[in-house]
């Protein structure tokens, strides 16, 4: 919600809990669907007979009508082959990319933000005959995978991934893909033998099969064209993402180009794998060596980038030869005078899916209200409900001073059913005076007891897992 004298609009935040046309009957043939694969489609039932004949029903009318009819009949006959499988996971994307769709065109109508128009993407060049046998390879295991179904897995089958995952990964081209294809063998590996399972991760496992399977159409992880930038960079906060082998941290920020147009939402990644010992304000001791932003976003800078190569969807190739720091730059000045302004770029299609939503926006005026399931705001009449478990611990931001706040920077999601606002920083007034508290105020280091803590306890496990890991090495 941004006041309208400070050259913003205002959230039409009512629009965010009213339904969406046909959103519940997309996903609803998306779980019908995706049940079909618990229990594998070699000898298909009646229910999952008319849950693929389902999907087909939801794209007639599509160019994928005619594909995925064929291969919902040869589902429902048990006779289903790679391609048929390859077919009937474009479609449940295809539903998932258009509910993607429906919610994001909901948030652009409350925030009132323009979009960029969508540029006809370029064709994706051939894979190479090596990269293609492999992605064979691949489709094939994933048939496998559809026929036994999650409660048929077993330690063997799962394993046929393992080939295919080693010939991956020395082709650079191919690691996106073997990522995948080795973190989802690895689940379900942990998960053997499937019909021990007390709960099976429905959702979760035919999104990662679906994607994997169109991961495997030749030019479907190509190289996105980029383009070069030069303005200024105005940080607005970061999102933490931690797993125990890898922490990856994203800025989100306006760009303000050089030439005077029109400014755009960006997105500044860096990733970094780590050992489980490395948790909280430590996390920053891998990530800042990659990327001088971080710093930035500590110093409440903004920075200049000369010739930055960002893609179409709004993501910035960050290479710290190409930005130098800028003028100090508050994070709620720029949502206030910027945000409702910039552009939000398009969605690359094979990333259209509800979880992938993140959209910056800042609230303001609102009231706390803390219910039993947790934190939510109060926002014309309406409450929106505030995801305090996505706050990482690498920073001074809490659940306490976010119900303490009076205005918030935050990502708008959408999770279980509803908007969710996932805070990343917020203001808040200590003795008589406005506070800023930032979720990444420790990425370029910190002087807050706390974080200090915490440093010197990561450095202090990396320093022995380093002179552990020199032992070995020279035995």
């Amino acid at each position: 919600m941004v006041p309208s004298d400070a050259g913003g609009g205002l959230m039409r935040g009512g629009l965010l809990s009213e339904p969406v046309e046909g959103l519940d009957e997309a996903l609803a043939v998306v779980d019908s669907f995706d049940e079909a694969l618990v229990a594998g489609l070699l000898r298909p039932g009646p229910a999952q007979a008319a849950a693929v004949a389902g999907l087909a029903a939801a794209v007639a009318g599509t160019p994928l009508a005619a594909r995925v009819t064929e291969a919902a009949e040869k589902a429902s006959a048990g006779t289903a082959g790679e391609d048929h499988f390859v077919a009937l996971a474009a479609a449940r994307s295809a539903l998932l990319g258009s509910v993607h769709d429906a919610l994001t065109q909901r948030i652009d109508e409350a925030v009132g933000r323009p979009v960029e128009e969508a540029a006809d993407p370029e064709p994706a060049p051939a894979a190479p005959e090596q990269a293609a046998n492999l992605l064979v390879a691949a489709r094939s295991w994933l048939g496998d995978l559809a026929r036994s179904g999650w409660r048929g897995i077993d330690h063997e089958l799962v394993a046929g991934c393992a080939p295919v995952v080693s010939a991956m990964l020395p082709d650079p081209g191919m690691r996106r893909r073997a990522a995948l294809l080795d973190g989802f063998a690895a689940e379900l590996a942990a998960s053997c033998p499937g019909a021990t399972l007390e709960r099976v991760p429905v959702r979760r496992w035919a999104d990662l099969w679906s994607r994997a399977l169109l991961l495997t159409v030749p030019g479907s992880a190509g190289v996105r064209p980029a383009a070069a930038v030069t303005g200024r960079l105005l940080p607005l906060g970061v999102d933490v993402q931690e797993h125990a082998t890898a922490v990856q941290a994203q800025v989100h920020a306006v760009f303000e180009p050089a030439d005077g147009g029109t400014p755009r939402l960006v997105r500044a990644g860096v990733s970094a794998p780590k050992p489980d010992t490395v948790v909280g304000a430590g996390l920053w001791q891998l990530l800042r060596p990659r990327m001088s932003l971080l710093a930035a976003v500590s110093e409440g800078r903004a920075m200049e980038l000369e010739a930055m190569p960002a893609t179409a969807e709004g993501d910035l190739l960050w290479d710290d030869e190409r930005a130098r720091a800028g003028e100090p730059a508050d994070a709620f000045a720029t949502a206030r005078v910027m945000l409702s302004a910039a552009t939000a770029a398009r969605v690359a299609p094979l990333d259209r899916h509800p979880v992938r939503i993140a959209v910056p926006v800042l609230l303001e005026g609102y009231a706390v209200h803390s219910e039993e399931e947790g934190l939510a705001f109060g926002l014309a009449g309406r409450l929106l409900a505030v995801d305090t478990d996505r706050i990482p611990a690498a920073g001074p931001l809490t659940p306490e001073a976010v119900a303490a706040s009076h205005a918030c920077v935050g990502l708008l999601r959408w999770d279980a059913g509803q908007f969710v606002l996932q805070p990343l920083a917020v203001e808040t007034t200590v003795r008589k005076k406005a506070v800023a508290v930032h979720a990444g105020a420790w990425a370029g280091g910190t002087t807050d007891k706390a974080g200090v803590r915490a440093e010197k306890a990561a450095t202090d496990a990396v320093a022995v897992l380093r002179e552990r890991a020199g032992r070995l090495l020279r035995k």
